[in-house]
């Protein structure tokens, strides 16, 4: 397996397992996976915030893709990322999940990045939660029945990191 940088003729991959997370899943609170053009826009977002948008690839086929973006617009939040992380569900269990996730990390950090939330839907979603902790994240809150999906109310669970020197030192750029 290979973490790198995606480019655009990975998007009707990225697509296809996206597609797969929100008609199936609870992951994303999405209910119509959205067009190829849509997701280049939200790519190239991505990146020309600086943030990373990396995939995982396996024996040629991206197998998944993780990315951060803004926790929120607003300028007091600079320093904060939301992390996202979707999976081909034939390839779950094979590690890709943590070496996407920790590379994303890595180039936040590096970014001067200082805290990361994620915000996961659904409560139940055990795999993402168990991911999440074993790079470090914490518990931060339980937005109870704050989405409906395939009929029932679905929970978000709120998970952060720190990075680099988190809030024990104030911004080189303040």
């Amino acid at each position: 397996m290979h973490i790198r940088n995606s480019r655009p003729d990975d998007l009707p991959r990225i697509q296809a397992i996206y597609t797969h997370h929100v008609l199936t899943g609870t992951a994303s609170f999405e209910e119509v996976p959205p067009g190829l053009d849509e997701l280049a826009r939200r790519r190239d977002d991505v990146l020309a915030r600086g943030m990373p948008y990396v995939v995982a690839e396996m024996d040629g086929r991206v197998i998944g893709y993780a990315y951060a973006g803004p926790y929120r617009l607003r300028t007091a939040y600079r320093y904060s990322v939301e992390d996202s992380i979707y999976l081909d569900p034939d390839c779950m269990g094979r590690g890709a999940g943590r070496a996407l996730l920790a590379t994303v990390i890595e180039r936040c950090t590096t970014a001067g990045c200082r805290q990361m939330i994620a915000v996961i839907g659904d409560s139940g979603n055990a795999a993402s939660i168990g991911l999440h902790r074993s790079l470090g994240f914490d518990s931060a809150g339980l937005l109870k029945a704050v989405g409906f999906k395939f009929g029932r109310w679905v929970d978000s669970v709120l998970m952060q990191r720190q990075l680099g020197h988190g809030e024990a030192t104030l911004p080189d750029d303040r």
